[in-house]
């Protein structure tokens, strides 16, 4: 009787160890992707999660018919660890196909192409080859990076560098750019996006040619969810999907201009004009002064009325549809009047939101930087403050540790997680100079304005 009943079970396990990959996705309802944060490939952003890597994947897991589940190991090196072991179902990591990684793990269809490059700050000698560096040289450990860079030792014996394994490549590049480090490798894509948060970031020369990125799968003769994967891909491929994706997250950054001050002052006398009535419009309404109004609508879209930012936003306060409708507004982002209106009671409603105790300017430097990075974000920058005796109701206390929520060791301890914490501080920083500047031309013509006590302070933004 006892044998009678095993046997059903035995037959059942049995069964479950020869089903295949794919099967076993679609019968759990639910495909494990094993991902990094980063701009480049997955974090929460001002209006939910986002990154290439991450549209990528809900699109897989859509095109399954089954629920998607991001896991985020600590490093690279637990990323492959852990797709190696078969802890997850795929790592959408930004991973280049290498030699080495070839040999341990399945890799699904290439979907983008990027060139390795070596970084430094301007200001230094830039290194023309390998033979010219001379300083301190780091990349991401176990990375793509680390392993060309002791293939090039064979041929420059010469050359050493440093294996990080804490910290991410945009980590990194933030290092060279404080000038911590002199030089680290990155991929071409993240170059791109980061140089317009550390606009003194140099490309020196190519590490090696073009390389492509792809998905990594479990070892292994079972390949049913690789190539279900290879079907989603040329889906994307044939349907233009891919090439839209790629736009949506780099074709604007190629198109990068770190705008000056000159730059800032032609574009106040050519294309501000034709909305500063609505500006001052917007600040009648909310109380707030129509130049800061206005500095945020250049910091946010340069005054183009038909912008579009890579996370979808759209117009010259770049607001998603979401927001607008919630606001009661029931116009195009496009429309300029409506997009100053839609900014301007956005911001006033986030202010609402902040602890009264609270008062101008940090009230409104605090609420400026959860326009741009979202509140949950900024709540936790606060909390992080607060935990380290700093003042959390103070901007010059919260926007050092903004920049902590990057950092796998501070975001792991808060709500929200990861964020791109430094640029709501460029964001704050760039919003006061160009207010700033509007101030001293609207006082210079003596143009009849009206400074709310907020900004009734003479020290100058720093």
């Amino acid at each position: 009787m006892r044998l009678t009943l095993l046997l059903p079970l035995l037959l059942l396990s049995g069964c479950d160890l020869q089903k295949s990959h794919l099967d076993r996705v679609q019968d759990n309802d639910e495909l494990v992707v094993l991902t990094r944060n980063s701009a480049t490939t997955y974090y929460q952003g001002p209006f939910g999660p986002t990154g290439l890597e991450y549209d990528l994947a809900k699109g897989f897991a859509e095109f399954l018919g089954v629920k998607l589940r991001l896991v985020t190991p600590d490093t690279l090196s637990d990323i492959l660890d852990d797709i190696q072991s078969g802890r997850g179902d795929v790592a959408a990591a930004g991973l280049t196909i290498t030699e080495e990684r070839k040999r341990i793990l399945n890799f699904g269809p290439a979907y983008q192409h990027i060139t390795p490059q070596l970084v430094y700050r301007s200001g230094h000698r830039a290194p023309g080859n390998i033979e010219d560096l001379a300083g301190t040289l780091e990349v991401v450990a176990q990375s793509s990076h680390a392993e060309k860079l002791r293939q090039l030792q064979k041929s420059y014996p010469e050359l050493t560098f440093l294996e990080n394994p804490e910290l991410e490549s945009e980590e990194l590049l933030y290092l060279v750019w404080e000038q911590v480090i002199d030089y680290t490798v990155a991929d071409s894509n993240e170059i791109s996006i980061n140089r317009r948060f550390y606009p003194e970031l140099r490309v020196a020369f190519d590490i090696s040619a073009p390389e492509p990125l792809a998905w990594a799968f479990p070892p292994g003769e079972d390949l049913s969810l690789l190539n279900k994967a290879r079907e989603y891909f040329d889906k994307l491929n044939r349907s233009g999907r891919l090439e839209q994706l790629l736009d949506h997250y780099y074709g604007y950054v190629s198109n990068f201009d770190y705008v000056g001050t000159r730059r800032y002052m032609k574009h106040i006398k050519e294309r501000l004009p034709p909305f500063r009535k609505w500006f001052e419009e917007a600040g009648k309404e909310t109380g707030e002064d129509w130049r800061l109004l206005a500095a945020m609508g250049y910091q946010e879209s340069h005054w183009n009325p038909k912008a579009v930012s890579p996370t979808g936003v759209r117009g010259i306060m770049m607001l998603t549809q979401k927001t607008m409708q919630h606001l009661g507004i029931n116009k195009s982002r496009h429309n300029a009047q409506a997009s100053i209106e839609g900014g301007a009671l956005y911001l006033t409603n986030i202010k609402k939101k902040l602890p009264e105790r609270i008062k101008d300017p940090d009230r409104t430097w605090l609420a400026l930087a959860a326009y741009n990075v979202g509140f949950g974000h900024l709540e936790d920058a606060r909390i992080l403050a607060q935990e380290a005796g700093a003042n959390p109701d103070k901007w010059a206390d919260v926007k050092k540790f903004l920049p902590l929520l990057s950092q796998k060791k501070w975001y792991k301890k808060t709500r929200y997680g990861y964020a791109r914490g430094r640029e709501p501080v460029r964001y704050v920083e760039n919003i006061r100079s160009y207010y700033d500047i509007l101030v001293w031309l609207t006082d210079k013509d003596k143009l009849p304005t009206e400074v709310s006590p907020a900004f009734k302070i003479d020290t100058p933004a720093l």
